[in-house]
């Protein structure tokens, strides 16, 4: 069983909750969120709020996602998974959505990808009442979707 490792950023202005489904090795490895390099997920933030540049270390993407009004956190908070592998997860614990909840305004729950969007819907939804919106993975296994796809479609977080 592995424990998740990071913990949720959001504050009090968060208006938007993005579930990943479990950190990657590479995420754990270096503790924050979207860690491996092949993964679009701050390159598609990054054009979707129109900032000049792409965060780059962990104090960098934390500041970028307050800054943006942006809590991020993961749907599991220990399970059982081969490497980074979302189709190996088994034995899956959630985690409590709760503090960010009742701590900030969050207008709508979206999730990166259809394992996140399954767990979700399996283990957190019937907790929190709210549905969640899918939104095509930004891992680089999704590969059937590019890098200019993916930021027109993730352009919903900001409406």
């Amino acid at each position: 069983m592995i424990q998740h490792p990071i913990s949720p950023v959001f504050d009090s202005h968060s208006t938007v909750l993005i579930l990943g489904s479990f950190p990657s090795v590479k995420s754990r490895e270096i503790g924050f969120f979207y860690g491996h390099p092949q993964n679009r997920f701050w390159k598609v933030l990054a054009a979707v709020f129109e900032e000049q540049t792409v965060p780059k270390d962990t104090e960098e993407k934390r500041d970028f996602l307050l800054r943006n009004g942006v809590a991020l956190w993961d749907v599991i908070c220990s399970c059982d998974i081969t490497g980074s592998s979302d189709s190996s997860i088994r034995n899956v614990v959630p985690n409590d959505l709760t503090p960010i909840l009742e701590q900030a305004n969050i207008r709508q729950i979206y999730v990166n990808g259809k394992k996140a969007m399954s767990l979700y819907q399996r283990y957190l939804e019937p907790e929190t009442g709210r549905k969640a919106v899918c939104l095509p993975s930004t891992s680089p296994a999704n590969a059937s979707w590019n890098l200019e796809r993916l930021i027109q479609t993730w352009q919903v977080i900001r409406t």
